[in-house]
């Protein structure tokens, strides 16, 4: 008899609450980030609200997904050239467990947070259906943008330098 892994059963969990709240859900642009408070892997807290006033990338990703781990370079070099203007990237790993995630983090220099996913997180978000998903959080909290996939991370941060530029 096979047993299912926990990343199985947390994919098809993902994929049912997806299936049941079918994509408009999953749309939040124009909305409020839903906001949550973790502890990430360095064991500091991490409050969504608390970066009211800055913009966020907010990042679902996991170490076993190759586009992730092709974003984490230019993400970390974003964070460090644009904190000073407010940005704040926040990661989001849907891994099982956190040791391969600090692994990672310090392999690429990670310089912004990263909390542990789980299915109640990714339910805040309409249900994380493949990786990576990101969402463009401005100032207000309101979330502007939503990429999926292998995205194009120059009008990505075309896109972060644009709400950068406002008040």
């Amino acid at each position: 008899m096979k047993l299912i892994s926990l990343r199985g059963v947390a994919a098809a969990l993902m994929l049912w609450s997806g299936l049941l709240h079918g994509e408009a859900s999953a749309s939040l642009e124009h909305k409020p980030a839903p906001v949550f408070v973790r502890t990430d892997v360095q064991h500091q807290r991490v409050d969504l609200a608390a970066y009211r006033g800055r913009v966020v990338l907010l990042t679902f990703w996991a170490t076993w997904c190759a586009p992730c781990q092709l974003e984490m370079p230019r993400f970390v070099a974003w964070q460090d050239r644009d904190r000073a203007k407010g940005l704040q990237i926040v990661a989001v790993s849907m891994d099982d467990e956190p040791g391969p995630v600090v692994r990672l983090m310090r392999k690429q220099h990670v310089n912004y947070p990263v909390v542990m996913g789980d299915s109640k997180l990714a339910e805040l978000y309409g249900g994380i259906l493949g990786l990576p998903i990101t969402y463009l959080i401005d100032r207000r909290g309101t979330i502007v943008a939503r990429f999926k996939g292998e995205s194009n991370l120059n009008s990505m941060h075309a896109r972060i330098e644009e709400l950068l530029r406002q008040p």
